[in-house]
């Protein structure tokens, strides 16, 4: 039962009589006459629960648009279902309109719309739908809620994928779909043409001369199924923020960015997120599919604050035992690398090209470059320390042999695409 601001006001109206003829029975009769309108009002409102409510399946949205979703409500009673309707959702899901007026005649359906505009990323579950109709009088109402279960998948927004046009066409010249052919470690035999002018001499195919009495040279494009291996760290490093999100989404933006990238060049990409235990492990051959599946299995997959266990990690990359590039998407924090990176990496390294890439903080460089006052000064310290840290962390790794790439969150993937664009162009995968 709830009571409605008219009931309110119709109490409050009981003050002229009482003005009028000021006793206690005036108040007592007027209160009698108000409770029974009420009363009254309550039971001649429909039932909450000969409303049937339904929600459409499942949906998916990527962060920061809208999505629409549908409930239906069927009034089984006999009265008409008058009042307001409440499709509870968590604050991340940005549900607007918070309620919605409902007016559904006997035996009727109607549907009822609400917008989501998710501000995080992750599966987002409906709450308690609420119903609440009032009386013919609109004195008092009666209130129900109950559950109607419903989810939308929020995907990573994938900002990077803008930065993805220019380094296909790159690919294209590396892969001879564009007028570049190149020959050198890493490369395999493509097809023959005839000699022109400015070619390598040492490209020509002597016996195929020989065959069609004039010069033929071999042309040569990178190998490729070549095995990629993106490894996201979800430990507790991970949950820090840079910015308005946390460095999990930047890692996990840079990763997006490779598998497309690799796809297209008809690389084998596996992406593995986890942190003690494997949360999620992505692979396949097809690349529109692949891009789509590790989007949609990573969107649920939020950082833990745990340790990362590299040496399960590091399990899982060496189930195969062919060489792979293998990309360590970790924060650079110093305790977290000497501890439980470092011991396991000359063993990746000994059978894989490993490359680790950082998400660094700008606030930091900000920080090192204020002066103005003592507590910034001792800010600016505090960088400069951390900043050092992260400098030894990285000379460490690379004295093993592992390429470091640390940079600020919409740069990062661009400097991991190019960096694997430079491998392949060089034949080092």
């Amino acid at each position: 039962m709830a009571l409605t601001t008219r009931a309110a006001a119709l109490l409050l109206l009981g003050i002229v009589p009482v003005v009028l003829r000021p006793a206690g029975s005036t108040v007592w009769a007027w209160v009698l006459v108000w409770l029974l309108a009420v009363a009254a009002d309550l039971l001649l409102a429909a039932s909450p629960s000969a409303l049937r409510l339904t929600r459409d399946g499942d949906g998916q949205v990527r962060l920061g648009e809208a999505l629409a979703t549908q409930l239906a409500v069927e009034n089984t009673g006999r009265r008409r279902a008058r009042g307001l309707l409440r499709d509870g959702w968590p604050p991340s899901a940005g549900a607007t309109p918070g309620r919605h007026p409902l007016d559904v005649p006997a035996g009727e359906r109607r549907r009822v719309v609400t917008t989501l505009v998710p501000t995080r990323r992750g599966d987002r579950l409906a709450d308690r739908v609420t119903t609440r109709l009032v009386g013919p009088l609109g004195l008092a109402a009666r209130q129900r809620s109950v559950e109607v279960p419903g989810r939308v998948r929020v995907l990573h927004a994938f900002p990077s994928r803008k930065h993805l046009p220019s380094r296909l066409a790159v690919l294209r010249e590396l892969d001879g779909r564009a007028a570049v052919r190149t020959r050198g470690q890493g490369t395999e035999f493509d097809s023959l043409r005839d000699y022109v002018e400015g070619d390598d001499v040492r490209s020509i195919d002597w016996r195929a001369t020989a065959r069609r009495q004039h010069l033929v040279v071999r042309t040569w494009q990178p190998e490729q199924h070549r095995r990629i291996v993106i490894v996201i760290d979800t430990g507790r490093t991970s949950a820090g923020r840079v910015g308005d999100a946390p460095r999990l989404d930047a890692a996990m933006d840079a990763a997006l960015l490779l598998t497309a990238l690799a796809g297209h060049a008809h690389d084998r990409v596996q992406v593995i997120a986890g942190d003690r235990r494997v949360h999620t492990r992505i692979s396949g051959a097809d690349r529109a599919s692949l891009l789509h599946d590790v989007i949609s299995r990573l969107a649920p997959v939020d950082p833990q604050v745990v340790e990362t266990d590299w040496g399960a990690l590091a399990g899982e990359v060496a189930r195969s035992t062919h060489r792979a590039l293998v990309v360590l998407l970790t924060p650079l924090e110093p305790a977290a690398v000497e501890e439980g990176l470092l011991p396991v990496l000359p063993a990746l390294v000994a059978h894989h090209r490993v490359v680790v890439a950082s998400v660094s903080d700008p606030a930091l460089e900000r920080m090192r470059t204020a002066r103005d006052g003592s507590v910034e000064v001792w800010g600016a310290a505090a960088a400069e320390r951390t900043g050092s840290l992260r400098a030894l962390a990285a000379d460490a790794l690379g004295r093993l042999g592992v390429d470091v790439l640390d940079a600020p969150p919409d740069e990062l993937p661009v400097r991991l695409a190019d960096h694997y664009l430079a491998l392949k162009r060089q034949g080092l995968l």
